[in-house]
């Protein structure tokens, strides 16, 4: 069978259904691909972020996103970057999950996922991944990579919830790599079920 064109693959993915997730308290939040004009809510995100989650993101203690940063964060092709956010009730967006698909092993992604504060710990991390995973799936991506802090078990648990076969590879200092093959087809991690991990770290530099 031949495949589908370029064009109409990445139709596919610029134009999904926004999906609802609720959390593990029973808020409603909507999930939808990040766009261009979510700059000032991405900046503001990132100004009410604590100085412990912006390190995690970044591995540096960085104090604002630049306009460039902005722009690289939002004006996404959807396909070989892409990004889910999802939004409260209020309309403010409170996380962003992320990938961006590696250069030199166009098979695999750098990953990142970023809650607010006030929202970790509710499961909203875990529910962005798992659609993020879906849609790395269906652009050919068969590998999630992150970096993160050693200590950070949070972004290392969340990864491990996508499969079972997770690399760790020391990345120099207190700083590991670690890499997970994402589940196909009918695997749980991928089925719709309640969020379960905390979702606090991120790996590339990130967002809100």
């Amino acid at each position: 069978m031949p495949s589908r064109p370029r064009t109409a693959a990445v139709a596919e993915m610029t134009d999904p259904p926004i999906e609802q997730i609720t959390t593990r308290d029973g808020v409603s939040l909507l999930v939808r691909p990040i766009e261009a004009a979510d700059k000032e809510a991405l900046r503001h995100g990132f100004e009410h972020l604590s100085p412990e989650s912006r390190y995690r993101r970044f591995l540096a203690p960085i104090k604002e996103l630049t306009r460039h940063d902005l722009r690289y964060f939002t004006e996404v092709d959807h396909r070989d970057h892409e990004a889910l956010v999802a939004v409260a009730p209020s309309a403010e967006p409170v996380a962003v999950a992320r990938y961006v698909r590696l250069r030199e092993r166009p098979e695999a992604a750098d990953v990142a996922v970023t809650v607010a504060d006030e929202w970790q710990g509710r499961g909203v991390g875990t529910a962005l991944l798992e659609r993020l995973a879906r849609r790395a799936i269906t652009a050919g991506i068969i590998r999630f990579v992150g970096v993160c802090l050693a200590a950070n078990e949070d972004m290392i648990e969340l990864l491990r919830d996508l499969g079972p076969a997770v690399t760790r590879r020391h990345a120099g200092g207190s700083v590991i790599e670690v890499e997970v093959e994402l589940p196909r087809g009918d695997h749980p991690a991928l089925a719709s079920r309640a969020p379960r991990a905390v979702a606090r770290a991120g790996t590339a530099a990130e967002d809100v």
